[in-house]
């Protein structure tokens, strides 16, 4: 019996020796004008000194850090979309009818009330109601 051969072709050797690009994924860097309204807003939000530069610098990164996690968020170095909201850099409701009414965001879950986890089943009233598709019993003679 004849051991298997494996056999290359000229366009496996090509694939092979082509080298994967590595895109990189998602935002790669903060436009100036986003990042001049974030600055603006830290520095009114006193995490941030100086003036709005528009470049995502070092200070930015940390005041932004500094932010978050004063809140409880993420401390990474880009902006939580929850810090943005509250910094009033969230999503823009131009173009809503009713921007004030409209519920853009998932409802807070209802907060759980102090009643007790048991149920009392309701006192049986002294009087049914009858149906007055039905005689009264007491009234049908047999």
């Amino acid at each position: 019996m004849k051991p298997a051969t494996r056999t290359h072709t000229a366009s496996t050797a090509k694939r092979s020796a082509r080298k994967k690009s590595v895109r990189a994924r998602g935002q790669q860097k903060i436009d100036s004008e986003r990042a001049h309204a974030i600055q603006e807003a830290l520095i009114r939000e006193h995490y941030l000194s100086g003036e709005a530069t528009g470049t995502w610098n070092q200070a930015s990164e940390e005041a932004m850090r500094r932010y978050q996690a004063d809140h409880g968020w993420q401390s990474k170095t880009v902006p939580d979309s929850r810090a943005l909201i509250k910094l009033g850099l969230g999503p823009s409701k131009d173009h809503l009818l009713n921007p004030e009414s409209a519920m853009t965001t998932v409802p807070d879950a209802p907060a759980t009330s102090a009643t007790p986890t048991h149920s009392t089943p309701p006192a049986a009233s002294p009087d049914p109601v009858k149906n007055p598709n039905q005689g009264d019993p007491s009234s049908n003679p047999q």
